[in-house]
């Protein structure tokens, strides 16, 4: 007896765009339909490597019917059980869903690349409800009782036992008026031919034919060719035929890649390789819960696992494409494959030729590289602290914004040190949330004096990353906002302006000592009156906030007053204090000069309101 069940509610809100809003491409269905019939075949196959019994002759059917104008898509690969059809199609409320759902909302529901990026939330299934008033699903796994999912896409579904003889799906599509084309064998080769020729399995149509004796008799025509496309030579490849790979492969949504990379490798570990770089990010990119991480891995052509970690090294996750492998036992279980050393000298050879590949496109393509860097560059500098191999040859590939690049430009480190006047021994940067908020830190000032340049790391992994970032063409990196800053050429006047202005250093210390540290005269200021800097090995206020965001518990540093013996503001203050030491409005003044350091770098404030009306206060003060 039928069961009739409500869907979820993100599930009915999908299948509502589905059915009434999704029309710019609605080829689509079918494509997503025959990928899940390829991945149902991939996961059977892998487990007939342990049950040779399970081995069958793998195969997608697709069949028109257009008396009845339905088309069904078959596959006789891993199947269903009823708590399976249950999980993955009846009460689907998972991250892909909403995502997707939230996507359109940004985006807009009748925007032309939302067919395209169905297949990237995980929500496939539900696109054949773009042609079907009405969907039947027959699902039999193992030796598991068979079941028949049905529905209209209106809210419920029906759920009840089946009659299914061998394992594996029939997807049955109760088709539209308008879309009746569906039935056409030509339209529906056309769509295999453009999305599907690639898959490894047949996709098979039965076809009526007339014998010499003028009988009929159905006959399968296959409609693709079947021929994996990372086995063939790039010159006999089109350009849709990559991006129809690509798009079967890519958690990215779309067609469009920035670069197809293949790789033969002999000798030791024999494999090849077809790798793509994306143009954009993925939604998930930063998701780890919901995103797919590693490449395909085949084992002579025959599917292990979709995501094989061991391959490709974190930072570079946004990789995605395909290896097969000649050497690795086909009977190897995905644990024992976590072990296996081929791997670690498979990774070697693909880390190595996808970083040697974005240098070539740094080189000489600079307008899509700096592209591509502003979509992942975050990612792969994860990479300059994990990964000690290639450390050198990330730092080439690295790209930041500096003092004297305009707005939204970045330069390489080679391209900095190359700009280095002679005087100029190391590598200078600091770290902040945006451009304008570093731009504005009165620690630049000695630097645009001297002529020297600052990097300007605005990521907010920068930070994490130069704890482990040493050096550059044997130059050290320096926080301009850190430590002592040395130069001997300010030496003699910062001496003679800490005995000049001693009381006032030691003012300072005493009214803000819940505040700073110490306070301290330094020739790194020009026009400012003073900066706050960070002990050498403490937490930047920038990194604390960071992990404050992360709920980590980080106490609140006291950091170091540097002031400019040669602003008025302290010549002025060193004359009121010799008038009177204790005036209340002396204490405001040094509240004023603290926060307005906060506020130079960057920095929030405690308490915005008492600054505004401090300010007021001493405004009044001075114009009565």
């Amino acid at each position: 007896m039928a069961q009739t069940r409500e869907f979820k509610t993100e599930v009915q809100q999908l299948l509502q765009l589905m059915i009434h809003s999704l029309y710019s491409n609605r080829d689509i269905f079918l494509r997503e339909l025959v990928a899940n019939a390829a991945d149902a075949l991939d996961k059977a196959r892998f487990e007939s490597l342990t049950d040779p019994e399970a081995a069958r002759q793998w195969k997608i059917s697709i069949t028109p019917d257009k008396e009845n104008k339905t088309l069904t898509i078959s596959d006789n690969g891993i199947g269903m059980t009823e708590n399976d059809v249950v999980e993955n199609i009846g009460t689907i409320a998972k991250s892909g869903t909403k995502a997707f759902l939230k996507m359109l909302e940004e985006k807009g529901e009748n925007s032309a690349d939302i067919p395209e990026m169905i297949g990237q939330f995980g929500v496939g299934f539900y696109s054949a409800f773009m042609v079907a008033s009405s969907v039947e699903l027959i699902t039999r796994r193992g030796n598991e009782p068979a079941v028949r999912w049905s529905s209209t896409g209106e809210g419920s579904y029906e759920l009840e036992n089946a009659d299914k003889a061998e394992p594996g799906t029939d997807i049955i599509l109760h088709l539209k008026e308008d879309a009746e084309l569906y039935l056409e064998s030509w339209k529906i080769s056309e769509i295999v031919h453009r999305y599907s020729d690639f898959i490894a399995y047949p996709i098979v149509m039965p076809e009526k034919k007339v014998k010499e004796d003028k009988t009929e008799c159905i006959e399968e025509r296959t409609l693709n060719s079947q021929k994996a496309i990372w086995l063939r030579k790039p010159s006999e490849i089109t350009e849709d035929e990559y991006k129809s790979f690509y798009a079967h492969l890519s958690n990215f949504g779309g067609t469009e890649f920035l670069k197809a990379i293949h790789m033969t490798a002999e000798g030791t570990s024999e494999f090849k390789a077809l790798l793509f770089l994306p143009k954009q990010a993925p939604f998930n990119l930063l998701m780890p819960d919901i995103q797919k991480k590693g490449l395909q891995l085949y084992i002579k052509r025959m599917f292990i696992t979709d995501e094989c970690k061991e391959l490709l090294p974190d930072y570079l996750r946004f990789v995605c494409g395909v290896v097969d492998s000649s050497d690795l036992p086909l009977n190897v279980s995905r644990e024992i494959l976590q072990q296996n050393p081929l791997l670690g000298k498979i990774q070697t050879a693909v880390t190595g030729k996808v970083l040697s590949e974005l240098k070539k496109l740094l080189e000489n393509d600079r307008e899509n590289y700096e592209k591509f860097f502003a979509e992942f560059g975050r990612i792969l500098k994860e990479g300059l602290h994990t990964d000690r191999t290639n450390g050198e040859k990330l730092k080439d590939l690295v790209l930041y914004e500096s003092m004297n690049s305009e707005n939204g430009k970045r330069i390489t480190l080679k391209e900095y040190v190359n700009a280095m006047p002679e005087s100029q021994k190391d590598i200078y940067f600091i770290t902040g949330e945006k451009r304008e908020a570093v731009a504005s830190s009165p620690a630049l000032e000695f630097f645009r004096k001297k002529g020297y340049d600052v990097l300007f790391m605005t990521d907010p992994i920068d930070e994490w990353v130069m704890q482990s970032m040493y050096q550059y063409d044997q130059k050290y990196f320096k926080s301009i906002v850190k430590g002592d800053f040395e130069d001997k050429e300010s030496e003699d006047k910062v001496k003679a302006d800490s005995e000049k202005y001693a009381v006032v250093a030691e003012f300072l210390k005493k009214t803000l000592e819940d505040k700073v540290s110490e306070v301290r005269f330094s020739g790194r200021l020009t026009d400012s009156p003073c900066c706050l800097i960070t002990d050498g090995q403490a937490l930047s206020p920038h990194m604390e906030r960071l992990f404050r965001a992360m709920n980590q518990d980080v106490p609140v540093s006291k950091r170091i007053l540097e002031l400019n013996g040669d602003h008025p503001i302290i010549a002025a203050l060193n004359a009121k204090i010799a008038v009177d030491a204790d005036s209340v409005e002396l204490k405001k003044y040094a509240g004023v000069l603290y926060d307005q350091a906060l506020l130079l770098e960057g920095s929030p404030l405690s308490d915005p309101a008492a600054f505004a009306r401090e300010v007021v206060e001493l405004l009044s003060g001075v114009l009565k």
